[in-house]
């Protein structure tokens, strides 16, 4: 199977103890209606046999490279490596856990030429831990700018896609933050691109429902440092998207 450069999409994907999920992944991403892509599988130096299974898939399929990282240094870092090494002129991200529909890259590419889009995002569903649909869906708004933006994290990272000849690849690498995704979203936004939204399910955000609880102490902490120390806003204005933020928060967790 050869490559074509034309409107080539390439998928990074961040690596780290993923072995359980990462063939499902994977599938998912050979089983598109659109075939012009490059699969970037960055290893963060798992520890399980994520390694041997993104071996065995380079052997199956030559558009699927394995990037092997000799320091375990995190998510942001890993798909940092990925950017750098992407050659296509979209780049989409996918957490090695969560899956897409079939038609996931055709519709989002044909949406992105309709709108003359740099920068889209899809709405998403949650999944059970085995990747079962639970029927909660997160809808995309039709665009997000900054300032909309801080007040709801809506941008789900397996659905976002960007064009590399309308934004360049040094403003949507991710800092080194824990949030780095959103920051990430947030730092494209405030440069003055406007995010548009397909409203369309085309990703499936597999979330156990033990770590619900586990996590929300941990989003709270996180968010209001974004706001804080990353953004540097204002108390009362941080105070301010941050409660708009847990409203819309609690909300989608109904």
């Amino acid at each position: 199977m050869v490559i074509r450069m034309d409107r080539l999409v390439s998928i990074v994907v961040p690596v780290f103890n993923a072995g359980k999920y990462i063939d499902e992944t994977v599938e998912t991403v050979r089983n598109q209606s659109y075939g012009n892509w490059e699969l970037l599988l960055v290893d963060d130096c798992s520890k399980d046999d994520s390694r041997e299974k993104i071996q065995e898939w380079c052997r199956k399929d030559p558009r699927i490279r394995m990037v092997a990282k000799e320091k375990n240094q995190g998510a942001a870092w890993a798909r940092n490596m990925g950017i750098d090494l992407a050659a296509g002129r979209y780049i989409a991200f996918l957490d090695a856990d969560d899956f897409w529909k079939p038609r996931k890259l055709e519709n989002q590419l044909a949406f992105m030429e309709r709108k003359k889009a740099a920068f889209s995002f899809t709405s998403y569903e949650f999944g059970d831990e085995e990747g079962n649909e639970t029927g909660k869906r997160v809808a995309a708004p039709e665009e997000l700018i900054y300032k909309k933006a801080l007040s709801r994290t809506v941008i789900f990272t397996s659905t976002v896609m960007f064009d590399l000849e309308e934004i360049k690849k040094d403003i949507i690498k991710m800092p080194v933050v824990a949030s780095e995704d959103t920051a990430t979203w947030w730092k494209v936004l405030r440069s003055g691109y406007i995010a548009y939204g397909l409203d369309e399910v085309l990703t499936i955000y597999r979330r156990p429902e033990g770590s619900l609880s586990a996590n929300k102490l941990v989003a709270i902490k996180r968010i209001w440092n974004l706001y804080r120390n990353v953004e540097k806003l204002s108390l009362p204005y941080s105070m301010w998207n941050f409660a708009w933020w847990a409203l819309r928060a609690t909300l989608r967790r109904l």
